[in-house]
């Protein structure tokens, strides 16, 4: 091809007539927007205080971050059936010049939210990793202590923490660690439902839709983790992934081949039930958990 043929077909691919190229440029434009979205710093929606006697469900999270991304279903148990959702800081962060400012953002993010907030000592634990529960028994021992320390106190109906592929080693130890702790447990039969982000889970069985009012909601709480959000500005992808949980639950949830929800966007998770010391899937099959639905009725009926 000539020079003058090659700017030719260059300034005609320019003006490329497919109507997708817009649509595509459409998602850049939300993104450059959200750059100049504030991190906290504006009023909260207004929650309801759980009762004394409620059921409580534990979100134990790896880090600092991770009750905001995976809280599509508690804050609907928050909201619907009147939960107290606890999250649970299981470490603050590898930084530990960071630890302080992330506990602060978590704090801030908690309160915004309407979740309550439990911590482990000042820092958090450390070395949570398959790893360390390997190379250092007796340091993973006291993990253990601490950890079930937390649930007898809270005796909660419903835990929530990573699946066992969820790639991030502290991700993998607390998976690891939660099993542990149940292991040592009596009397004390949870609903387990396992979260992913960084790694997919094979074969989950529960697809939540959110409102577009709860995604902007868990967009808000999350903005407060300021430091991180700098560092790798992951809120302002969130929608998209959980509009691609919609396309995977679709198939994995709802069944191959079958018909697409009318989801915007949805969390996955895996639902089990833990009882006399063994773990049993919470029902056959996969369930929808739609915007409207009784989010307590599908999960313990």
């Amino acid at each position: 091809m000539s020079r003058n043929g090659l700017i030719l077909w260059v300034s005609m691919a320019n003006r490329s007539d497919n109507p997708y190229l817009k649509y595509a440029q459409s998602f850049l434009d939300l993104v450059e927007r959200g750059n100049a979205l504030p991190y906290g710093g504006f009023s909260p929606p207004s929650v309801r205080a759980s009762e004394a006697s409620a059921p409580v469900a534990l979100i134990l999270s790896p880090h600092p971050d991770d009750e905001c991304i995976v809280g599509g279903l508690p804050i609907r148990l928050l909201r619907e059936a009147g939960f107290k959702i606890v999250n649970v800081a299981i470490t603050l962060g590898s930084k530990v010049e960071r630890r302080m400012a992330r506990l602060e953002e978590l704090r801030k993010a908690c309160e915004w939210i309407g979740f309550e907030l439990q911590q482990i000592g000042e820092q958090g634990l450390e070395k949570v990793t398959p790893a360390n529960r390997l190379e250092e028994p007796d340091s993973w021992t006291q993990k253990v202590g601490q950890l079930s320390e937390i649930f007898e106190k809270w005796n909660p109906t419903l835990l929530f923490f990573p699946n066992s592929h969820d790639w991030n080693q502290t991700h993998l130890g607390v998976h690891l660690l939660t099993l542990d702790v149940l292991r040592n447990q009596r009397d004390f039969n949870p609903f387990l439902v396992e979260t992913e982000y960084w790694g997919q889970m094979p074969a989950p069985n529960l697809l939540v839709e959110s409102s577009t009012e709860e995604v902007a909601d868990l967009l808000g709480a999350l903005s407060h983790h300021e430091g991180e959000l700098k560092r790798n500005p992951f809120h302002l992808r969130m929608p998209s992934w959980m509009q691609d949980n919609v396309r995977r639950g679709a198939e994995v949830v709802g069944g191959q081949g079958g018909p697409a929800p009318s989801f915007n966007f949805a969390t996955l998770y895996r639902v089990s039930r833990w009882m006399d010391g063994k773990w049993f899937p919470a029902w056959q099959g996969g369930k929808m958990l739609p915007c409207g639905a009784n989010s307590q009725e599908t999960l313990f009926s």
